[in-house]
């Protein structure tokens, strides 16, 4: 351990069999491949068919689209160089998330979650419409962003002191 400085160790999620075997850890979905195309592979929830995770390979990476609170999507675009509006989707609720290593693979579930969450069959009646993973309060956001902010300094700080970066 260095003097100052916390070593943190990230796994990430790097290729397209990791993605799929993570999503389908969910409650109630099933793989489909829609355009019989074996580079694309979507995850869909079992009771309204709906897709909550686009996964296939571009540029020599594995790309997965995700469904995004639209409150989130910009802290997110910002934080991440490889969040990008979605490729192929509706920009404004969704987004591609480039698995090169960049992103952490706990950031990556936080968006495959909320995407399961958005999509997800919602519950008749009065609630309808509130999901898991839905509309987070101002003071969590900020929390949050503060984490990601201290986490990409943390890094900045490693990546200089092994002169990974000038």
């Amino acid at each position: 351990m260095l003097r100052g400085y916390r070593v943190r160790r990230v796994r990430f999620m790097q290729d397209k069999k990791s993605a799929v075997s993570y999503c389908l850890t969910y409650q109630d979905v099933y793989e489909d491949a829609p355009f019989h195309d074996p580079n694309w592979t979507v995850i869909r929830h079992k009771k309204n068919r709906k897709v909550f995770a686009w996964i296939f390979e571009r540029e020599g990476h594995t790309w997965i689209n995700v469904k995004v609170d639209p409150e989130w999507r910009e802290l997110r675009r910002k934080a991440y160089a490889s969040v990008l509006p979605a490729y192929h989707l509706n920009k404004k609720h969704w987004s591609s998330v480039i698995l090169d290593g960049t992103v952490p693979e706990e950031e990556i579930k936080r968006m495959i979650k909320e995407s399961y969450g958005l999509t997800k069959p919602g519950i008749k009646g009065k609630n309808q419409g509130k999901r898991a993973g839905g509309q987070a309060s101002k003071a969590l956001k900020t929390l949050a962003f503060r984490g990601i902010e201290a986490l990409l300094i943390d890094e900045l700080e490693f990546m200089k002191q092994f002169r990974v970066i000038h």
